[in-house]
This record gives structure tokens, C-alpha cells and sequence, in this order.
């Protein structure tokens, strides 16, 4: 990833001024969603893929996708500690985060980046819902924006993130054995062939 802009570029300004606007325009339930989003979980992609989708059905996708949350910190908080952006809400008193404040810098957004794996993940396993899931994974790594406690640019590398580990993982045998496991009990759910 390229370095973030620095905290008196322009680009900075204006992300933060983006922050300020959309915390305005911010409803009750967009913030409920984003608080709700602040929890790092694949469970929180239910809503796309049906009651079925729960941790108490499926054991090997749970085990799977807390795989993926281990290598996602695993590559983002070194990643943090290197970059060591202060997150906006410490470069402005004018946001007010409706979700946890972190102690991590900013760059790049983990929940991004999550969101992000496990969006392309799930989608492999279900192309079915391909587009919605993917929406939901963009959905999920803005409502950090929406949250008041990541950048644009934290959100964009992210993304970034996620799609570049998703490949790695996916040219892994251990990887895709444990995937495919998890992708038959998934579909076998869901009522899919």
C-alpha cells in the first residue's frame, strides 16, 4: 500500500470535511448500522444470506472465516503500527463516532479490509448472491466513514487489503481445503446444489 496522506495535506482536509458532512446527514438507524457493523464477524452477512446463515449451523464456515479475521489483523496491525495514522476523530473535535474508539491508527481500516475478505469469500462460495454480498462487503467497510472513525483513503486501502489476501489465501492447498469444506456445509444450508 502507498503511505496515507499526510494529516495537513489537502486531501486530509477534505476527507475530514467529507467525515463532517456525512456525520450531518447521518440518520438514527445509518448509525445504528454502523455501530452495529463495528463488530468484526461474517455473521453480520445474514441479512444477505438468510436465517440459515448462523454460527450454531455452520461450525466449518465459522472456523473458516476466523481464520480470515486471524490474517487479517495478522497483515493490517503491523501494517498500523507503520503507518501510525491518527484516526479523524483526533484530528477534528467537529466528529462524534457512534461506534467504539480504537486505540490503532487508522491506515489502513481493518474492518475494511475484513469486510472486504470475507465479501470475496462468500461470494465465491454462493456466486448466486455474488452482487448482493459484495454490496454488503462495500456497505460494511464505509460504514466506518459512516461511523466517524476511518478516512476515505482508510477505507479504499482496505479494500485493497482484502482483495490481495484473498488471492494469497486462495493459492494456499491448506486454504482451499478448509474452503471447500466450509463451502459444501454452507451451500448444503442454504438449499443450494
Amino acid at each position: 500500500l502507498p503511505p496515507p496522506p499526510l494529516d495537513s495535506s489537502a486531501q486530509t482536509r477534505s476527507e475530514i470535511a467529507e467525515l463532517v458532512s456525512i456525520e450531518a446527514a447521518r440518520t438514527p438507524e445509518a448509525a445504528a448500522r454502523a455501530a452495529a457493523d463495528s463488530e468484526e464477524t461474517v455473521w453480520r452477512f445474514a441479512e444477505t444470506l438468510g436465517p440459515k446463515f448462523t454460527k450454531e449451523s455452520l461450525p466449518l464456515v465459522g472456523a473458516l472465516f476466523g481464520r480470515l479475521h486471524e490474517t487479517e489483523g495478522a497483515v493490517v496491525d503491523p501494517a498500523k503500527g507503520v503507518f501510525a495514522r491518527p484516526r479523524p476523530y483526533r484530528l477534528n473535535d467537529q466528529l462524534h463516532p457512534v461506534a467504539k474508539l480504537s486505540k490503532s491508527a487508522s491506515y489502513p481500516s481493518g474492518h475494511a479490509t475484513g469486510g472486504t475478505l470475507m465479501g470475496i469469500v462468500l461470494a465465491n462460495m454462493v456466486p448466486e448472491k455474488r452482487r448482493e454480498i459484495m454490496a454488503r462487503a462495500w456497505e460494511y467497510g464505509w460504514n466506518r466513514a459512516v461511523a466517524g472513525v476511518h478516512y476515505r483513503s482508510d477505507i479504499e486501502a482496505g479494500r485493497i487489503a482484502g482483495s490481495v489476501i484473498a488471492q494469497a489465501l486462495f493459492a494456499r492447498d491448506d486454504f482451499r481445503a478448509q474452503y471447500e469444506a466450509a463451502r459444501k456445509e454452507l451451500r448444503f444450508a442454504l438449499g443450494l446444489p
